[in-house]
C-alpha cells in the first residue's frame, strides 16, 4: 500500500469516527446538526476547501499526496476533539472508531 493510500485509509478512518461522535454528541445538543446549518456549513466547507486544493496542486505548490495526507491529519484531530467533548460530557473515557 503506498502512502498516498495509507493516507486516504487514514482519512476514512478519521471521518468514521468523527461520525461517531457527532452522532453521540447529538444526544446533548442538536443546534449543530439542525438542518439548514449542516447543510450551509458542509456545501462552504467542500466548495473552500476543493477549491484551495485544486488551486494548490494547479500551482504545484503541494501535490495530491500532500494534500490527501493533510486531510488525513485534520480529519484525526476533528475526530480527536469530539472524543474530548464526549469524554468532558461523560466523564469517562471514550474511544471513537
Amino acid at each position: 500500500m503506498t502512502d498516498c493510500e495509507k493516507d486516504r485509509q487514514c482519512y476514512f478512518d478519521a471521518i468514521h469516527a468523527m461520525q461517531t461522535g457527532v452522532a453521540a454528541w447529538m444526544n446533548y445538543d442538536r443546534s449543530e446538526t439542525d438542518p439548514k446549518h449542516l447543510r450551509v456549513g458542509i456545501n462552504s466547507a467542500l466548495r473552500a476547501s476543493s477549491s484551495l486544493a485544486r488551486l494548490l496542486i494547479a500551482k504545484s505548490i503541494i501535490t495530491e499526496a500532500e494534500y490527501t495526507k493533510a486531510i488525513a491529519d485534520g480529519m484525526e484531530e476533528e475526530a480527536a476533539s469530539y472524543q474530548t467533548r464526549l469524554q468532558e460530557k461523560l466523564s469517562r473515557a471514550v474511544t471513537l472508531h
